[in-house]
């Protein structure tokens, strides 16, 4: 290549120049910005690890808050109520023994109360529906008298005193049902740890 003067070599060089650096390059190199003055550009990003919901699996090695009960979830959505283990339901203050199953949010037992027998008073933080499934029960719930046969419901409100006992006539089988704020056992209202209550007649015999 000629050229007419040291100038239009300088003109042409500086073309080719240009034309080498543009082609194919990033334009962080023609800036003269370093790959580390990059990264320091942008802005950091903490890795946060989100947390899974705990698997059903999980939640039944949870455990349940009534002693003995069993979980349901995990594989387990069917049971035989009148084959599970018979947990007291009412200790220190009731006769109630039964099946207990708990899920998630809710606690249904299976529960039986001989009959002449049953609480004292007392009050939990779950509130509780009981279907009479057989003898009558009769007490207090709320200061408001109940006399509850077989194919009735009972409510009782959360924290509410209640008595409930079965009638001399035959034993009671009810089934339960309460929110999980706790477990099925709740707390006499005085306070001790003295036994449930027994009509005249039907307490407990002691040796001689």
């Amino acid at each position: 290549m000629e050229f007419a003067c040291p100038w239009s070599f300088f003109v042409a060089f500086q073309q080719a120049v240009l034309h080498k650096e543009f082609v194919g390059s990033k334009p962080d190199k023609l800036l003269g910005r370093s790959t580390v003055a990059r990264k320091a550009e942008k802005p950091a990003v903490k890795n946060v690890r989100r947390k899974a919901p705990p698997s059903a699996k999980r939640r039944a090695a949870r455990g349940t808050k009534t002693a003995g009960a069993v979980k349901a979830g995990a594989g387990r959505y069917h049971f035989n109520m009148a084959e599970l283990e018979k947990v007291p339901a009412g200790t220190g203050y009731s006769t109630s023994r039964g099946g207990v199953v708990e899920g998630e949010r809710i606690l249904v037992g299976l529960i039986h109360k001989p009959r002449g027998t049953g609480s004292r008073m007392h009050t939990h933080r779950n509130e509780q529906f009981n279907y009479v499934v057989r003898g009558t029960l009769r007490g207090k719930v709320n200061g408001a008298p109940v006399l509850a046969p077989a194919g009735t419901l009972v409510y009782i409100p959360a924290n509410a005193p209640h008595t409930l006992v079965a009638t001399p006539e035959e034993d009671v089988v009810f089934i339960a049902i309460k929110d999980l704020s706790q477990g099925i056992i709740g707390r006499a209202v005085d306070g001790t740890m003295a036994g449930p209550h027994y009509e005249p007649g039907f307490e407990p015999h002691t040796g001689a």
